[in-house]
């Protein structure tokens, strides 16, 4: 199920989108600022954000910038601002769709449809992931390491299919966690450092010196191809 991270300070307009898009099938996460915004975008998996540009802590342009840091999740701007400058501005720190207030119900629905549609279908491109240390068919699940096969328990598979999807993103712990394990691990940063180092020790060269499955102090994981 998509789960769709609705950012805006106006309670009419999260309460109106909160009801139409859960009547849609979606599930709804909301926030009123941009510090919270990405804050949930971090602690769980999103499929779009749908961002006002007008919060009461940051402006929604930096939302986006600071969120292209580390998440390529679609971000469809929702603002009262009709100016073609802000639409560029919006757009050119990442946004990928933007609907100016008042708006259709009809339109943002088909937009956020678009959107996912493209999410999907990029999604779907990577199968075959090539390093100097080792061959993964994501399809297939075969993993291969000096021509020979490497075996996983499902829990390593599901890390490294979400990393190797996602080739010099920062993936963060709270992420992965709640991708793999659910929201209830969502602090268990540990879980991640024992896995990652079997990880490690199963496709890297060097475990101690990895060169594919990095660690970001603090933060996350990256898959450097």
């Amino acid at each position: 199920m998509n789960t769709i991270l609705v950012v805006d300070d106006d309670p009419h307009i999260v309460r109106a989108l909160a009801i139409t898009l859960k009547g849609q099938g979606y599930t709804v996460v909301t926030a009123t600022d941009g510090q919270s915004a990405l804050h949930s975008a971090a602690q769980r998996p999103v499929s779009v954000m749908i961002l006002d540009l007008g919060l009461p802590d940051m402006d929604g342009k930096a939302v986006i910038s600071a969120l292209r840091e580390w998440s390529s999740v679609p971000v469809l701007v929702l603002s009262a601002r009709h100016g073609s400058s802000d639409k560029v501005e919006a757009l050119d720190a990442g946004a990928d769709d933007y609907i100016t207030k008042p708006f259709g119900l009809d339109e943002l629905l088909a937009r956020l449809r678009a959107l996912l549609r493209r999410r999907n279908d990029s999604s779907e491109e990577v199968t075959l992931v090539t390093t100097s240390s080792f061959t993964v068919d994501l399809d297939k699940r075969q993993i291969t390491k000096s021509g020979v096969d490497v075996r996983m328990t499902p829990t390593e598979w599901n890390i490294l299919d979400i990393l190797l999807r996602n080739p010099d993103k920062l993936i963060t712990q709270q992420q992965l966690l709640t991708e793999v394990w659910g929201p209830a691990y969502a602090k268990e940063a540990n879980y991640l450092r024992v896995y990652m180092a079997q990880l490690r020790r199963k496709l890297e060269t060097e475990p101690g010196n990895p060169r594919h499955l990095i660690t970001e102090p603090g933060m996350g994981y990256r898959f450097v191809p």
